[in-house]
């Protein structure tokens, strides 16, 4: 990856647009992905575990926060039509190949918004969040907007975090614990962990 960090708001990295096969949750998919964006030449180990460990209702409304080129969101909303999957991201560049690739994979209804963190999403009933927080930002950034989420879920509601071991996954548990009512480790693998901390 190149020097330019993924969560910029409008990356000016040379364009160099690929598509990638994937398959999530046993459906294929097609991402087209693009430089400046995080990730781009795999969906990473983080985020695939993040996908296969999440429990998706019927029903309600999920947030996909930080959604990079879409995985997440796309796959929630293709494997339930009638959840209201809301995607966001501060990166336009990846916000643009989200939508790109919504289409690319038969998404129609899904509402992808480019903006910074919760500053473009006034819901607050999300059933779930899922996110795959940029940890180079530090734990000053994180750390907060994992708290904020707190406010934009139901009562009964979830936060789903991924976070590489090695990274500060027990520090980021600790944080967790301080603000949800319980939170638990749904998933382990390569070296990533995914956290479920419930309102």
């Amino acid at each position: 990856m190149d020097s330019e960090h993924y969560f910029t708001t409008k990356p000016t990295s040379k364009s160099d647009a690929r598509e990638i096969a994937v398959n999530l949750r046993g459906k294929d998919y097609r991402f087209t992905t693009e430089a400046g964006v995080f990730s781009r030449s795999r969906v990473d180990p983080g985020t695939r575990l993040l996908i296969d460990a999440l429990p998706l209702p019927a029903q309600g409304r999920m947030l996909d926060l930080g959604c990079g080129y879409g995985p997440v969101g796309i796959v929630a909303a293709r494997e339930r039509p009638g959840l209201e999957v809301i995607m966001v991201d501060i990166n336009q560049r990846a916000v643009e190949f989200a939508r790109i690739n919504a289409g690319l994979n038969g998404v129609s209804e899904v509402d992808i918004r480019q903006g910074e963190d919760f500053a473009v999403v006034p819901e607050r009933d999300f059933a779930l969040i899922a996110t795959n927080p940029p940890i180079r930002a530090g734990k000053r950034v994180i750390y907060p907007l994992l708290s904020k989420a707190m406010d934009h879920l139901l009562p009964n509601g979830t936060l789903y975090v991924v976070i590489r071991t090695k990274q500060g996954a027990g520090s980021l548990e600790r944080h967790l614990i301080t603000t949800y009512s319980r939170v638990e480790t749904i998933a382990k693998g390569g070296g990533y962990r995914v956290f479920a901390a419930h309102t």
